[in-house]
């Protein structure tokens, strides 16, 4: 306590903890400090933002309060504690400190797109920020993209090699300015430029932008640096630039990302409605997936679909392309099928070279790959299909009772990669990094893992992995396990669903006895079988396998995920045995399967040769897929049968009917049996009706049937409550209805909020699961 013009004044210390730097929030309070005539200061350090202060305890109390309901845009606000100071104050008024190294605890907040005000600034001929691809403030631009380290200051980040103007320095410098302290602060005097490349030469060119918006017009194939990697972009509604795109990309059926000009652009070619318009416009600008309707783009951008994915500009560059195109561009990641994205120059004018006629280049470094998130309504809320650019590295509240103290990396899965470090209640999950079986990913989720260890000072205590041994994730994990000496835990995969879901809806660590219906493609069981259509009872500590999707089996292992006649086979096989072909006598399935190795599937699934049994949902929904000729010879990208099959039904000009699907006799857990569903399909087909209709009828038929084996499953176990996860319930179709039919049923359900329902979510689970052993 200390004396100040007679008066007793207390000075403390104020943490605050959360995703509180590069985001205008010192300025913020030494403003408010200022305005309510405290003395002390304000700084970064590695926990965060610290304050110190004199004031009366009310005042304090008050003051406190209003860090957290006035706290800038892009700040979040977990925690402010205020404790007793153990010095006095040496000072009067308010300043803001230098930063202080030290244990790292804050976070590192995630790329946001342009503020409304740098934008105007943009467009401002009177304005030294005209036409500037890189105009940015403490509200918007680059962060996770750009760090190297934290505190997040520029020497950390890749703008350090650009030393600012006298100009942008004031600004920088003064307190009262939106770019105080706004890390990638820069001017068209000293910081980064944009130009063009053809052939591996610069074109020398005034306005590299305009004169690009001409070339895409005109057909060209570009390669666009951003903020998070490389894009390609062409004219959406040119026909032969997007196929030439597809066959250069070696991306032959998956849907391509848009980008259009503005909202109004958008709705020339799809429904928005509210919560689609607010999330499109998210700080985060991810794509959003939204339901044709209106003018029409080429036919190849999201071939079969009933969406297009569309996300708005989100940095002054791409304002500006967009500025001077009539209308949307396909903006997909730069990089061949499969691979990660390109970051760098040196690695677009060599792997980007044989797909773009020319490159739009510049040179702030990226740091850290982002590839753009994929979002989407479903049960009336967002989806998260990827969570990567504007989402990553936003951290998740764990409750209250899973904040052990215990400090856990989990290693996530082999598909749609993601680990995520959890300790002090807190879970960061990283950024969408891929598909390990790609040895370029692999090498990228190394890399990502090693940054983000560093970048958090993050030393764990127990490693989380997926009990499968040819996971590369869990081969890491048990390496890193042996190296530093660490516990191992390997959680379930579909545990692991459960779990995630639960944690991600801020269930307590006693919640047990919740009903998860896991759908997916495939996980290791308990058994040593591959399960992927579960209804597991339990919690983050344990489960019982209470019911499944009868097992069939998998003719030829992995071959049959991309194969979906595979499983047609052995659905109809499992259905009515060897002699299923008599059943598909006069349908156009049954004519092309007589051109495959029939008699040779049939041997191996008799005989259990390289045929392990599944009761994978994904798998059945490929079976269907081929039956009704939507997906038959092969996958050409995960989850591709189960979206056209989801965009057929969507299309059906009559309600559904469901087919019978039974509750199969026998002791262990029940079992949904599909004999009735393949009699209904092939009865119906055989008697004309549309394709998009028996899609219909198909996603029907397994919600009821899934409805029929959970009601029961909760009436026998007294559970009031059902937890929706796995891959499978991307489809909104499946969600949604199933959802519905569960409420009605007087059950509550659950269903992610902040992590994708994918194995993109699967290391948030791990990590819940693993801080309670």
């Amino acid at each position: 306590m200390e004396k100040n013009g007679g008066e007793d004044r207390h000075v403390v210390e104020i943490r605050v903890r959360g995703l509180v730097q590069g985001v205008g929030f010192r300025p913020f309070v030494w403003r408010l400090a200022n305005d309510k005539g405290f003395h002390g200061d304000v700084r970064n350090d590695a926990e965060g933002v610290l304050i110190r202060l004199s004031g009366e305890p009310d005042e304090i109390v008050c003051f406190a309060k209003l860090l957290q309901s006035e706290a800038p845009p892009l700040a979040r606000v977990e925690t402010v504690d205020i404790s007793p100071s153990a010095a006095p104050l040496a000072q009067t008024g308010f300043r803001i400190a230098e930063s202080r190294d030290g244990r790292v605890a804050t976070g590192i907040v995630p790329d946001a797109a342009t503020c409304p005000e740098c934008l105007a600034e943009t467009f401002d001929p009177a304005d030294r920020r005209y036409r500037y691809p890189f105009t940015n403030c403490t509200h918007c631009g680059p962060r996770l993209s750009i760090v190297n380290s934290i505190p997040y200051d520029r020497g950390r980040t890749s703008m350090k090699v650009f030393t600012m103007c006298p100009a942008c320095r004031s600004e920088y410098e003064d307190p009262a300015d939106r770019r105080f302290h706004a890390q990638p602060n820069a001017c068209p005097e000293c910081g980064p430029r944009v130009w063009l490349e053809e052939g591996g030469a610069e074109l020398e060119l005034a306005d590299p932008l305009t004169h690009l918006a001409k070339r895409i017009a005109a057909g060209d194939i570009a390669a666009v640096k951003g903020i998070g990697g490389f894009h390609l972009a062409v004219d959406a509604a040119n026909a032969e630039a997007v196929a030439e795109l597809r066959r250069r990309k070696r991306r032959p059926h998956k849907p391509l990302a848009l980008m259009a000009r503005d909202l109004n652009q958008i709705r020339r070619y799809c429904e928005v409605d509210e919560s689609e318009a607010t999330l499109l416009q998210n700080k985060a600008a991810p794509v959003v997936l939204l339901r044709s309707k209106g003018e029409t783009l080429a036919d190849r951008v999201a071939p079969g679909q009933e969406h297009l994915g569309f996300m708005l500009p989100y940095t002054p560059l791409h304002h500006l392309l967009m500025r001077a195109l009539d209308g949307p561009v396909v903006l997909t990641s730069g990089n061949l099928s499969s691979d990660p994205q390109v970051t760098s120059n040196e690695a677009a004018r060599t792997q980007l070279a044989g797909i773009a006629d020319l490159m739009l280049l510049h040179d702030r470094e990226i740091v850290n790959r982002l590839d753009d998130s994929v979002v989407r309504l479903q049960f009336g809320k967002p989806s998260y299909l990827r969570r990567a650019r504007g989402y990553a590295p936003g951290s998740v509240r764990l409750p209250p009772s899973l904040n052990r103290g215990q400090t856990v990396l989990a290693m996530g899965g082999e598909l749609k990669a993601a680990f995520c470090m959890a300790r002090n209640g807190e879970a960061v999950l990283s950024q969408h990094i891929g598909d390990l079986e790609n040895a370029p990913t692999l090498q990228d989720y190394f890399r990502m893992m090693r940054l983000y260890r560093d970048i958090y000072a993050f030393k764990p205590e127990v490693i989380a992995v997926d009990p499968h041994q040819d996971y590369l994730s869990t081969q890491e994990g048990r390496r890193l396990a042996r190296e530093e000496e660490l516990p191992l835990v390997a959680v379930q995969h579909h545990h692991a669903h459960l779990a995630a879901v639960l944690a991600d809806n801020g269930c307590e660590a006693a919640t047990e006895n919740v009903l998860g219906i896991i759908l997916d493609g495939t996980g290791l069981g308990t058994d040593g079988t591959n399960w992927g259509g579960e209804f597991l009872l339990g919690g983050y500590r344990s489960f019982d396998r209470a019911g499944c999707l009868a097992p069939v089996r998998l003719p030829g292992g992995a071959a049959a995920v991309r194969e979906p006649w595979r499983n047609l086979c052995a659905h109809l096989h499992a259905a009515f045995g060897p002699g299923y072909g008599e059943f598909l006598d006069g349908v156009e399935a049954g004519r092309r399967l007589k051109e495959k190795p029939l008699s040779l599937l049939d041997r191996m699934m008799q005989q259990g040769i390289n045929s392990p049994m599944s009761s994978s949902a994904g798998r059945l929904f490929d079976a269907v897929a081929a039956l009704l000729g939507l997906c038959f010879d092969r996958q050409t990208f995960e989850g591709q049968a189960g979206a056209l099959l989801e965009a057929a039904a969507r299309r059906a000009g009559r309600p559904a009917t469901a087919y019978p699907m039974e509750i199969l006799a026998g002791g262990g857990p029940a079992r949904l049996g599909c004999d009735g569903l393949w009699r209904g399909l092939l009865e119906d087909l055989a008697a004309g009706v549309d394709t998009d209709q028996l899609a219909a009828n198909f996603h029907a038929s397994l919600i009821e049937g899934l409805r029929k084996v959970a009601t029961r499953i909760a009436g026998e176990q007294s559970t009031g409550t059902v937890a929706l996860s796995g891959g499978v319930f991307q489809n909104e179709v499946l969600l949604s209805g199933l959802a519905r039919s569960l409420q009605a049923a007087g059950l509550d359900v659950l269903t992610h909020r902040n992590v994708p329902a994918n194995d993109g979510g699967l290391a948030l689970g791990q990590a819940a699961v693993a801080s309670l052993r």
